[in-house]
């Protein structure tokens, strides 16, 4: 049984959203505000964080940077604000999807069992144990990635995109379909999320990030990896 803890100040929210969860067998708990978020994030032991962005006490963006230090769950931000610099700031700090409000409980549910999914693909180290192209080599038994021997750290779903495009080498995806397959559902016009990891990434693993070597954009097709 997974267990999530929701940080949401809003109780009928935090309600919903509870009641849905708990009716698909996870495990789930509520903070309030920032300030308790982080204090249950870092001592409850759970699977995944749904945070909202305005909360009192501390923001969703502080709480996010914090728990993203000392822990490595998947971290959904959710928030009724659309601009998207808040998507961005969120992503950079972090978090690994950001939900718009209002949603459909149907689909937040079946965001949260694909990270979930997703998460525990990564840490299970399946498939082979080692992927070296060119300078980069990905330790997949432990969640390691090496540019030039040098390890990098990377964040969840920044570790799966490097991943999937160096499995798929010269393959070219859209923003569209690296969503699909990286975050496990349809992009629903969300374009910003592809794209500030595919940045954070060439800002780790480039170097030159404004020239990259390796995860090159295709013009209005997408992107794509050259070893």
């Amino acid at each position: 049984m997974a267990k999530i803890l929701i940080v949401e100040d809003d109780p009928d929210i935090a309600g919903i959203e509870r009641d849905y969860l708990e009716l698909e067998k996870f495990s789930v708990e509520i903070a309030a505000d920032g300030v308790t978020g982080v204090q249950k994030g870092l001592n409850g032991g759970y699977d995944l964080i749904l945070l909202d962005l305005m909360l009192p006490g501390m923001d969703g963006f502080s709480v996010c940077r914090r728990l993203r230090e000392a822990l490595d769950i998947p971290i959904l931000m959710v928030t009724a604000r659309r601009e998207d610099i808040d998507k961005i700031r969120g992503l950079g700090l972090g978090a690994d999807d950001y939900i718009e409000k209002p949603f459909s409980p149907g689909v937040l549910v079946a965001r949260i069992k694909a990270h979930l999914a997703r998460y525990r693909r990564l840490t299970g180290g399946e498939g082979k144990s080692e992927i070296t192209l060119g300078s980069i080599r990905i330790n997949t038994s432990t969640h390691r990635v090496y540019v030039e021997d040098r390890e990098v750290e990377l964040k969840n779903k920044e570790y799966d995109l490097l991943l999937f495009l160096m499995l798929n080498v010269d393959a070219v995806f859209s923003r569209e379909q690296l969503y699909e397959r990286i975050w496990g559902l349809d992009a629903m016009g969300d374009n910003a999320t592809v794209a500030v990891h595919v940045n954070r990434l060439r800002e780790k693993i480039e170097r030159d990030p404004a020239n990259p070597r390796y995860i090159q954009t295709v013009w209005g097709a997408g992107y794509r990896f050259r070893a």
